[in-house]
């Protein structure tokens, strides 16, 4: 799930995730299942070379909007079910992945003008359905910040679309998603919206894995807030392999422990400690900034192994991401980033040019955060660049994505 953040809360948020970064003690490997470690470089007019992963379609597509409906007792998470326009049955995805929108919006900065405005939402059903379906929960203005405005495209869906509604959408997309060995206990771990791409993996672990074991842990403030319960449960009732486990962290008085959830409190490594069976076991996680920068070093501190920590980190570097191994080449090239008027010198430290600048407090807008969407194509002006995995998405000429590029020379960047 990506939020819908405008340009003051990413800002506010990128310094919160700084701080964050300075308590945690231990970093993770990001593991794109099916990732090639083979590097492809771009120049400032060329292209990586290296084959990207097969998408659906190129481009966007009309999809029309069949369905509409809340998935929570709040009325703040709203589904959205699609189909083709031209009745052929939607391509095939991998659960855990999303969809791209690309809309045509009033610019709130500027009345009377339009701005075209990408979003990543993730599928939340299982893939080999009549349909797609998003599930998007409305971003209004934080209490702690009433100056910041209200999400624009979260906004928008919940206002404005409706049944019968065109929408234009790009291919499924993204590294983070299911894998296929069922010999391995699955634990989806979600916060909030982000049980979103968790739905999808439980429908396909049902579907094609009705064998393997799974733990869901779902953290949520209430039951208020709390999505897809009466499809969790009857889940639950049907799939003895399903382990659930709710988690308020503020429940209503009227929520009933041991019946709307099973504990108070926050989903962590004690809890999972204490819950999880010995043994090995995937973890699969997605949430707000504040589990992701605790709990994924806190797997990796357990022992949990690389390859079996897999989550979708949404929001300016809400986990600190270890780079990939410093190029000795690349160590110590300058960054000039051209329109903010600031050289910085680039010291490895970063998985991407995207966290590189978000450490510096500099500003790109961003979307998926893993080459699927295209939102932080910038133009490279001079220089050139690595991808440790060949992008999703099509890269402008003369453009490079910073959300997985890395510097291999001097670069002049339009941002």
């Amino acid at each position: 799930m990506i939020p819908d953040l405008d340009a003051p809360q990413l800002l506010g948020l990128i310094v919160a995730a700084l701080l964050l970064q300075a308590l945690a003690v231990a970093v993770l490997a990001i593991r794109g299942h099916g990732r090639s470690t083979a590097e492809s470089s771009g120049t400032a007019s060329e292209p990586p070379g290296a084959p990207r992963s097969s998408l659906a379609w190129s481009g966007t597509q009309a999809w029309r909007v069949r369905e509409r409906r809340f998935e929570d007792a709040a009325g703040t998470q709203c589904s959205f079910v699609l189909e083709p326009v031209d009745g052929t049955p939607p391509p095939p995805f991998r659960p855990g992945q999303f969809l791209t929108f690309v809309l045509d919006l009033a610019d709130p900065l500027a009345p009377g003008g339009r701005r075209q405005v990408t979003r990543c939402y993730s599928l939340s059903d299982g893939p080999g359905l009549p349909h797609y379906r998003v599930t998007i929960k409305r971003v209004g203005k934080p209490a702690d910040h009433p100056e910041w405005s209200a999400g624009l495209v979260s906004n928008h869906f919940h206002d404005h679309v409706q049944v019968g509604d065109l929408m234009q959408v790009r291919a499924p997309s993204g590294h983070f998603h299911l894998d296929e060995d069922p010999s391995v206990p699955a634990v989806l771990i979600a916060g909030g919206i982000g049980i979103t791409p968790m739905i999808s993996m439980l429908e396909e672990l049902i579907r094609h894995q009705p064998s393997r074991p799974v733990h869901l842990f779902y953290g949520v403030r209430s039951g208020h807030e709390h999505a897809f319960k009466a499809h969790l449960r009857t889940r639950q009732t049907n799939h003895p392999t399903l382990r659930l486990h709710v988690v308020y962290s503020r429940p209503a008085e009227s929520d009933q422990l041991g019946i709307d959830h099973h504990l108070v409190g926050h989903v962590d490594l004690a809890l999972l400690q204490k819950t999880l069976p010995h043994g090995r076991h995937r973890f699969f996680i997605c949430g707000p900034g504040t589990m992701m920068s605790t709990l994924v070093p806190a797997l990796k501190a357990w022992g949990v192994p690389d390859e079996d920590v897999l989550f979708e980190a949404f929001g300016p570097a809400s986990v600190q991401r270890p780079a990939a191994p410093v190029d000795a080449a690349a160590a110590g090239v300058k960054i000039r980033f051209q329109r903010s008027g600031r050289v910085l010198a680039w010291d490895g430290q970063d998985a991407s040019l995207l966290d590189f600048a978000e450490r510096h407090a500099l500003l790109i807008d961003a979307g998926c955060r893993s080459g699927g969407c295209g939102t932080c194509a910038t133009r490279l002006i001079e220089g050139r660049v690595s991808y440790p995995h060949a992008p999703d998405h099509d890269i402008p000429a003369g453009h490079c994505l910073p959300c997985v590029a890395r510097p291999l020379t001097d670069l002049v960047l339009e941002a």
